[in-house]
């Protein structure tokens, strides 16, 4: 059994000159202003717009993006309808064999340090569930069939496609301190890339959870060190 952290890697996302250009292009034509369009007339522009709450706008430009996280918190990820998934399958995905090491592979709880009982009982039942779904493929189970003990833990990849009102959309909810932890573990990191990348179209969000970023990482290296 292997016991790795979550991660995301952004697949697709336009440069952010053509996300800019191409978002005022469809705002202006809105207010039929695409005489004002300047060398630096974008940022300026799409501030207002997000400021104004005209997120529609925003629409026009997707990212897509692949994620690593348990399969716990992709049950969340899908229930934003406004985007396309594609994701591991445990129908087909056969973890006895050589190229996924004979083994299964869960997604560690940051919430619990690996030297709390709480941990090594999850541990323990990570080692059962993995037990048992080898036992059942030797026993000539199908994966579709065997993946039934197979935990919330599991690790899985999904790739999620969605436009920028979708992400922000998706931050809003999931970098929240209600959310779930597991979530805000992937979706923090990813918001700070992408703010990174076109800031305008995020600063208001950044200003709320910068701070939830780092708490996070001082988490993380807490574990790591436990």
């Amino acid at each position: 059994m292997k016991v790795i952290a979550p991660s995301h890697e952004i697949l697709l996302m336009p440069a952010p000159e053509d996300i800019l250009a191409l978002i005022e292009t469809a705002g202006r034509t809105c207010y039929k202003s695409e005489h004002l369009v300047s060398h630096d007339s974008a940022p300026k522009f799409i501030s207002r717009i997000v400021a104004s709450g005209h997120h529609s706008v925003i629409e026009h430009a997707g990212v897509s993006v692949r994620f690593i996280c348990d399969r716990g918190v992709t049950h969340e990820l899908v229930r934003h309808r406004l985007a396309a998934y594609s994701q591991e399958s445990t129908r087909y995905a056969n973890y006895s064999q050589e190229r996924f090491g004979r083994q299964i592979t869960v997604i560690r709880p940051l919430f619990w340090p690996r030297s709390s009982p709480q941990y090594q009982a999850w541990l323990a039942a990570m080692a059962a569930a993995e037990k048992a779904y080898l036992e059942l493929l030797e026993l000539g189970a199908r994966p579709e069939q065997a993946r039934s003990v197979l935990p919330n833990s599991l690790k899985t990849e999904i790739v999620m496609s969605a436009n920028l009102r979708e992400w922000r959309h998706v931050f809003t909810l999931r970098c929240s301190k209600a959310a779930h932890p597991q979530i805000r573990e992937i979706t923090l990191p990813l918001l700070e890339e992408m703010h990174q990348r076109v800031p305008v179209l995020f600063d208001d969000l950044w200003e709320n959870y910068a701070g939830d970023l780092a708490k996070l990482r001082d988490q993380i290296a807490a574990w790591d060190q436990d």
